[in-house]
């Protein structure tokens, strides 16, 4: 699909004078001429931003792993063991959530419970191997999907386009 000047595409190659975009927000316009504000653009950002990571989120479906468990696997990939008080407190869910989230990890063989080394009373998630595993599954659904979106959809000039944009963005979130 290729999109409209300053529109996301929907359905079959977008009309240029087809009406405008009627999701959450309007449009930028690409008029190189009028600068749109900094509202505008976030509107949009947040937007498109929240559909991707729907995609992404639904191009990873096959996996048996719910939102929550993903997330959290991801987390203790990143940021190695923790409790579950510090996980629940992570992802902004109630601490009896969260030990239902790991009871399900724990009973695929995902994560793995050992005694906190700073406090015997307490014990600490850690992902295992096969947690590791399954988590790369997710990761690279969401990046093939992604790129065949992006092989499909572009030509070499938008995935430029797509490339400054990224770079941008990454300013932004101050990665």
């Amino acid at each position: 699909m290729t999109q409209a000047p300053g529109g996301p595409a929907e359905g079959p190659r977008a009309d240029p004078s087809a009406e405008p975009f009627a999701g959450p927000a309007a449009p930028l316009s690409v008029d190189a001429s009028v600068d749109p504000s900094a509202e505008e653009v976030a509107n949009q950002l947040a937007s498109v931003v929240g559909r991707l990571l729907r995609r992404l989120r639904s191009s990873s479906s096959q996996s048996l792993l719910t939102p929550t468990q993903r997330s959290v696997l991801a987390r203790l990939d990143d940021g190695g063991a923790a409790t579950t008080a510090d996980l629940a407190r992570a992802e902004f869910v109630r601490p009896q959530s969260m030990r239902l989230t790991l009871g399900a990890l724990e009973g695929q063989g995902l994560v793995e419970r050992a005694p906190d080394p700073a406090d015997g009373r307490k014990s600490v998630m850690s992902i295992t191997d096969p947690g590791r595993t399954a988590l790369a599954e997710v990761r690279a659904a969401k990046r093939n999907w992604l790129a065949e979106a992006v092989a499909a959809e572009l030509d070499g000039h938008e995935r430029r386009t797509v490339a400054e944009a990224v770079a941008l963005i990454e300013r932004l979130v101050g990665s």
